[in-house]
């Protein structure tokens, strides 16, 4: 075989390798608000090379646990930095509803402690080398889908916020201009939780001229996208399938 021709080959089955065993990696991200430690999750495709859209992913009302992580994952393996933020507080993670609601209705109560949570996490992410801080991105599901509305309400220079299944309600709402964020609201038809906010939440959004997409998956209920009684297969999917979408639209 030609010496250039076999060269050639060799760095290219070289270039394969490294892309076919490329895996996802993760980092515990330990940080601070005020003297409140705070432990975040961070996952990333180290072959991808240059900075490239980052993402911020919130948990729902039991805290940062397996199911946000695994979120945060999955966006790794489509090309982005995702980084998990801590509501919370390091080791603040509930296991039962009571103690759930208390922690998220702390938060809730208290809407500046909420944004300034959340805006932590995104200075987290921004400091990422890895990160194109002219991409950002924010998802959230239940108590997170409330926090990423909050964080578009704030004012906050990201390019599109996603809630999945999350509150709409708010005691801060939105002043013409003041959100600079593309919306998509993902909401389950049969969500009882949330059904009533629909209406308020909408005029809102169209008062303050924003741009948002809200689609109702019909008959899924509140949680869909969370394996359990409430998981829905297609509202997940498609849900996922509508943010990808988003996405690749505005994070070019």
């Amino acid at each position: 075989m030609n010496p250039r021709i076999f060269t050639l080959l060799s760095v290219v089955a070289v270039a394969f390798t490294a892309s076919a065993f490329a895996k996802v990696k993760t980092e515990t991200v330990t940080y601070k608000d005020g003297s409140v430690e705070l432990e975040g999750f961070l996952a990333y495709d180290d072959s991808v090379k240059g900075p490239r859209p980052g993402v911020l992913v919130i948990h729902d009302w039991t805290g940062l646990q397996d199911y946000t992580k695994s979120r945060a994952t999955q966006l790794a393996e489509l090309g982005y930095v995702a980084f998990a933020v801590d509501i919370y507080g390091k080791g603040v993670r509930p296991t039962d509803m009571k103690e759930c609601a208390v922690q998220a209705g702390t938060y809730k109560n208290d809407l500046p402690l909420l944004r300034r949570r959340v805006l932590l996490g995104l200075e987290q992410l921004k400091k990422n080398a890895s990160v194109d801080a002219a991409k950002l991105a924010a998802i959230g599901y239940c108590f997170g889908g409330t926090s990423v509305l909050e964080l578009a309400r704030s004012g906050a220079d990201v390019r599109v916020v996603v809630s999945f299944h999350g509150g709409l309600s708010t005691t801060l709402p939105a002043k013409p201009g003041e959100i600079k964020a593309r919306i998509l609201v993902c909401h389950g038809g049969a969500d009882m939780h949330v059904n009533a906010e629909v209406p308020a939440f909408k005029a809102e959004m169209e008062k303050a001229k924003v741009q948002m997409e809200f689609i109702t998956h019909e008959g899924a209920q509140h949680g869909f996208t969370k394996p359990g009684p409430a998981y829905q297969k297609k509202a997940d999917e498609d849900s996922w399938a509508a943010m990808k979408k988003l996405f690749a639209e505005i994070l070019k």
